[in-house]
């Protein structure tokens, strides 16, 4: 591992505060390799924000400075990765977050789905890409268990991959464990019934009911390497994680997300994302609520 073969330089400077500068050939690696390995483009704008972001990594891994910690991701991307991606990325989510969603799975999509899966004897999958912290799958867990259980399907096999890069979202999202005032966009009704509140030392937090949990398989998995899953989806919620990609990158991803869905499956964007001159594989039916083609 190149953290072991690096320890000497640690200990003799545990440097990487804020004196220590990103050099030219430096920020020129970062930038490749970032776009290479994660698919975001990095512009000579985004200097100062590298520079900050990543002087927690070599504070955190007592790397003496940039150059260090290029060497690490040229012996060790993989070991790196995940960290390098949370740090240049920002991650914003929050439980029903663009609530439009979630009324169509509700009112429409969903009713449909279980109706001809019971018929069919067929499964249902939703795919939430770029999970981060969980809001958004559990959020979608709990308006499919409650139309599960309202539309008399309990016995469709219906579950919902979360994916994400980064390792701490996904401890975040494998832990299910939520600060209360992260709870703001989930009715009271649903609190009640989907979260348990905490105490003694998980004061102040509530956790996702179990229920929750069988519905939510979360993985890690990074957009631009292979997919493990063959699919099909019925619905793919990739919502403001695309923002980061130049549009080549959004081309392929999305032509890949076209063939894990079936004609008529559903692809769900962020509010500022669009497929305007990247796809025509889809047609948009609604406030960034795209179905595949026939």
């Amino acid at each position: 591992m190149a953290v072991a073969a690096a320890a000497s330089r640690r200990d003799a400077a545990p440097a990487g505060d804020g004196a220590v500068m990103l050099g030219d050939a430096e920020f020129r690696f970062l930038r490749e390799f970032v776009y290479e390995h994660c698919g975001i483009a990095l512009g000579e704008h985004k200097r100062q924000l590298v520079q900050g972001r990543l002087a927690r990594r070599l504070r955190a891994l007592r790397l003496p400075d940039y150059a260090a910690y290029c060497t690490l991701l040229r012996d060790d991307p993989d070991g790196e990765l995940g960290e390098l991606a949370s740090a240049i990325s920002t991650n914003v989510t929050a439980f029903f977050r663009e609530p439009h969603h979630y009324e169509l799975l509700e009112r429409e999509l969903l009713p449909q789905w279980l109706q001809r899966k019971r018929r069919d004897g067929d499964r249902l999958r939703i795919w939430s890409a770029g999970c981060s912290s969980g809001e958004e799958p559990y959020a979608l867990a709990m308006v499919l268990a409650e139309a599960l259980e309202r539309h008399g399907a309990a016995g469709v096999d219906a579950k919902i991959l979360a994916t994400d890069l980064s390792p701490q979202a996904l401890e975040a999202a494998r832990n299910g464990v939520y600060p209360l005032d992260r709870l703001g966009g989930v009715s009271e009704e649903r609190r009640h019934r989907w979260m348990l509140r905490g105490a003694g030392e998980y004061e102040g937090y509530a956790c996702v009911h179990p229920r929750l949990r069988e519905l939510v398989t979360v993985q890690p998995l990074n957009l631009l390497h292979d997919w493990p899953m063959r699919g099909p989806f019925d619905a793919i919620f990739c919502r403001n994680v695309v923002i980061y990609f130049d549009q080549p990158t959004k081309q392929r991803l999305f032509r890949r997300y076209a063939a894990l869905l079936p004609a008529g499956g559903h692809l769900f964007l962020g509010h500022s994302e669009s497929l305007h001159g990247i796809s025509d594989d889809f047609e948009l039916i609604g406030r960034t609520v795209y179905r595949k083609r026939a």
